[in-house]
């Protein structure tokens, strides 16, 4: 009887603590398909909205920021899938790695910088694009 209840205790912990780690994951991707969504529909306002404070000063307008993305992230204007990969935290940040597939079937590996905001909802505060993976035959 002992050990049925230990097992249900620590299997109730367990999934409380996968539940809690997935929760910021869950939004994070939510927040990025989001804007990439307003990206596909060229609504550079609302895909504005999910960049962070010092994003949005970086660019002063969302027209701005808009073209700035169909120029230097057209994989993230207009994509054909997106696959959410690991989250991590590096030096206090988390970091959200996503592969993208383009219109024209290339993958682009991609690492969005999350931050939160004191409302608890998640913005973009930088993408970098990382080295193309290595696909094999």
């Amino acid at each position: 009887m002992r050990t049925f209840v230990m097992g249900t205790v620590l299997g109730t912990l367990m999934a409380t603590m996968s539940l809690a780690q997935s929760g910021p994951q869950v939004e994070i991707e939510t927040t990025i398909q989001n804007q990439m969504e307003a990206f596909r529909s060229d609504n550079f306002a609302e895909a504005y909205s999910y960049a962070s404070p010092m994003i949005q000063g970086m660019f002063g307008d969302a027209n701005r920021f808009g073209m700035m993305v169909q120029r230097g992230y057209p994989m993230v204007w207009r994509n054909q899938t997106v696959r959410y990969l690991e989250l991590r935290e590096i030096a206090g940040q988390l970091w959200q790695k996503v592969m993208i597939q383009d219109a024209s079937g290339g993958l682009h590996m991609l690492d969005y910088q999350m931050i939160q905001t004191e409302e608890g909802t998640w913005q973009i505060n930088g993408v970098q694009l990382l080295p193309s993976p290595d696909i094999g035959a």
